[in-house]
């Protein structure tokens, strides 16, 4: 190959290996990281016996985020409060047509599903992304993970089982879930409880991520009149200069609260049955770099 075309073919699928990665990881600077190593062993040669150039790169990224991850778990860093994913911009656009193809994918990169999955071994979350998410045949990934068939099959039923048993189960439409934030955010900069409470589910819960760098609940919240109460008295504290911005994050609608020109908090909900079931609040200054901050 020419070094032209050794960079038109990973960029080409620069995006498939992004989106392992960061289903792996759910950092967004990790899986950055992972891809450029990637990209490092890709263009430094021994690319003459690759006849499948999507999957040798997917297998080439597969192995380092799982490198990644067992270093992760094993620094066993003591995170501050709850722990939530790097929250990431999702706009399938027109590179995924298929209805039924983009929510399987949306739904693999939710907060929820991220979260359930941070308590997989690196072989499990591996094999539960590469098959439940971009479909790959087992022998494919028993290849990939230099495993039996049969012993990546039975990772599949325990990362399937762990993640169905402890995954919510919404399913709303996406434009209901956006008219939903739009009248949670009326509701809560306005100070009106009663509308917050008439959007909140009975058992409605409240998860912030400020990491100990920014002010957030140090544990989960529930029940509705806890919920809205403590985002009225947010609130009512506000942030300097605010503005708001609608995005897609995570395979969802978002809002991203600025101050000035720099983003100061994500709150992103679930949706079930035309109430609000879980509120995410991203405030660790970290995990919002990535985000376009522009007004």
């Amino acid at each position: 190959m020419t070094t032209d075309t050794v960079t038109d073919v990973f960029e080409e699928h620069r995006p498939v290996l992004l989106g392992v990665a960061y289903r792996m990881l759910g950092r967004v600077a990790d899986a950055e990281d992972v891809v450029q190593d990637a990209w490092l062993r890709w263009s430094g040669g021994g690319r003459t016996e690759v006849r499948e150039p999507r999957g040798y790169l997917v297998r080439v990224t597969t192995r380092l985020a799982v490198d990644r991850l067992r270093q992760i778990k094993a620094r066993g860093e003591t995170y501050v409060g709850p722990w939530l994913p790097e929250p990431c911009v999702t706009d399938f656009g027109e590179t995924v047509p298929d209805a039924a193809e983009r929510a399987v994918l949306a739904d693999s990169v939710s907060l929820a599903v991220l979260v359930v999955m941070e308590s997989l071994s690196p072989l499990e979350r591996a094999v539960f992304v590469l098959r439940e998410a971009f479909g790959c045949p087992y022998a494919d990934i028993a290849a990939m993970l230099d495993r039996g068939e049969p012993a990546v099959r039975q990772l599949a039923v325990r990362a399937r089982k762990h993640v169905e048993e402890r995954r919510p189960r919404y399913a709303a439409d996406p434009a209901e879930r956006r008219d939903l934030t739009e009248r949670f955010l009326a509701a809560a900069a306005g100070g009106d409880l009663a509308g917050l409470l008439e959007l909140l589910a009975p058992d409605a819960r409240l998860v912030g991520d400020g990491g100990g760098k920014s002010r957030a609940p140090l544990r989960v919240l529930e029940g509705a009149d806890h919920v809205g109460r403590f985002l009225l008295g947010a609130a009512r504290k506000g942030v300097p200069d605010p503005s708001f911005r609608f995005l897609e994050l995570n395979g969802g609608p978002a809002v991203l609260v600025l101050s000035g020109d720099e983003p100061d908090f994500v709150v992103q909900l679930d949706v079930a049955d035309g109430r609000v079931r879980t509120v995410y609040v991203i405030r660790n200054p970290d995990k919002l770099r990535s985000l376009p901050a522009v007004r």
